[in-house]
């Protein structure tokens, strides 16, 4: 992973004592380098303190950051002291990145004019003059802190995958392989909405992808390549060859995709003409890309790749899509969620054992080879999803734990009992609010950062469903 660099911006007032100033620098770059994160910051010899305080001095820094643009993930504007407002606006009304902004606590003790800070109040005419500007930023809890303690170190991280998440999301391609399956309305999308929020979809279709599948060789060199390497991804002992070497060109061939057309995530039709024609199922396919990091839905639910790379992109590790399928037993607050494959491995209990569809097998043995099967392992989550409409993109995001609750051996595909405060005045809120029959669930608890990422940077349309 790309290691975060972040831009350090200090703020200054004239009559203020502002020597406290160069002990911010010192102090801010050690929090972030304690934190494994790179800077980059102004010499402190370019303005009084190396800190802005007056236009010009603003207006030094924004060329200064200009210069090195692209170099940054985020900026921190630190306040040691009460800074002015002005200098601070004209520094970064241009920044492009995700600003927090973090404020200095005063000391009991060190309450006299030449200690005492009054940042708690400055940060206030900061963040009132960024609202009249138009300028995002992101405060956290609490409003004062020292740059020196976990408690920064934690709203730091926090920031980070902030920062991950709206710079990842701001223009992004999806590859939308095949069209939307008939019989799911559910998943439909609109796609020029989508290309307002900076999201591109690609489109192919799917007898592109049968027609590349059937023109390769059996013993192509990347189809055997491929071979193996599923082979060490999962269990596929049970596998028929020709359905192996089938599942290895469809695999091939995405890559293909990917490559081409530089997609950052791929949406897919997964059935059921895969089985009717090519006689496998792509689940495992969608596993082994999730746990590549390249995000990957089925049944053409382009929605729920949008969340799941969110979620990817805050945690930094695998997310899924699921089915809203089944109670569990009389707890209201849990529920099944599962599909029939496409979850990466590394968020299951052990190794995937690759099998027939079970659906397909009923009516049509032999035509559904590459169910991954398994169990979702014990964890806290967030579920998030959204949905187009009337030209916006709407989103909700939730906090919940995947349980070590066992399921039956008979439960085919792969599932996870979810444990989910209020789950029953949820779903009536995501039923009534239009979500589909799929959540998107990612890896740890990041609500507050992803609503942080959707409502102030990108400009979703979050729906509180909590």
């Amino acid at each position: 992973m790309k290691k975060m660099t972040f831009a350090l911006c200090f703020g200054n007032r004239g009559f203020m004592p502002g020597e406290l100033i160069l002990g911010a620098r010192d102090d801010m770059i050690k929090a972030v380098a304690n934190c494994g994160y790179d800077y980059i910051i102004m010499d402190a010899d370019a303005t009084r303190f190396g800190a802005v305080e007056t236009r010009d001095e603003g207006r030094l820094y924004a060329k200064w950051l200009k210069e090195h643009e692209g170099e940054y993930d985020g900026v921190i504007f630190s306040m040691p002291i009460f800074v002015d407002e002005n200098g601070a606006a004209e520094a970064l009304k241009d920044a492009g990145v995700p600003i927090l902004l973090q404020a200095y606590p005063d000391e009991i003790g060190k309450m006299d004019f030449a200690h005492r800070r009054d940042a708690y109040c400055g940060k206030f005419s900061v963040t009132d003059v960024f609202g009249q500007y138009g300028i995002p930023f992101t405060v956290m809890k609490p409003h004062v802190v020292h740059p020196l303690t976990e408690t920064f170190y934690g709203n730091l991280r926090d920031f980070a995958a902030v920062c991950r998440v709206v710079n990842g999301m701001k223009r992004f391609t999806i590859g939308c392989i095949g069209a939307r399956t008939t019989a799911f309305k559910t998943t439909r999308f609109d796609e020029i909405a989508l290309q307002k929020y900076g999201i591109t979809v690609e489109s192919f279709d799917l007898s592109e992808l049968v027609f590349k599948v059937s023109n390769k060789a059996d013993d192509d060199a990347a189809v055997l390549e491929k071979i193996e390497n599923l082979k060490k991804y999962s269990n596929f002992s049970g596998v028929p060859n020709q359905n192996m070497i089938t599942l290895a060109k469809i695999s091939v061939v995405i890559d293909e995709y990917i490559e081409e057309y530089h997609l950052d995530a791929i949406t897919l039709r997964c059935w059921n003409e895969m089985e009717t024609i090519l006689r496998v199922c792509p689940c495992v396919l969608l596993s082994e890309l999730n746990d590549r990091g390249i995000v990957a839905s089925c049944e053409i639910d382009l929605c729920s790749a949008i969340t799941m790379r969110a979620m990817s992109l805050a945690s930094e590790q695998p997310t899924a899509v699921l089915d809203w399928n089944n109670n569990y037993g009389d707890d209201e607050n849990k529920v099944i969620l599962f599909h029939c494959g496409p979850v990466a491995q590394s968020l299951m209990t052990a190794c995937g054992t690759v099998t027939e569809h079970k659906m397909f097998a009923k009516n049509d043995p032999d035509s559904g080879w590459g169910c991954n099967e398994g169990r979702i392992k014990a964890m806290p989550i967030t579920i998030s999803n959204c949905q187009t409409k009337d030209g916006k993109l709407i989103v909700y995001s939730s906090e919940a734990e995947f349980t070590d609750d066992v399921i039956e051996d008979a439960f085919f595909g792969c599932g996870g009992v979810a444990k989910i405060d209020d789950l029953q005045n949820k779903l009536i809120k995501l039923a009534r609010g239009g979500f589909k029959h799929h959540t998107s669930i990612g890896v740890g608890h990041m609500k507050d950062i992803l609503n942080e990422a959707f409502n102030v940077y990108l400009g979703y349309d979050v729906v509180e469903i909590d």
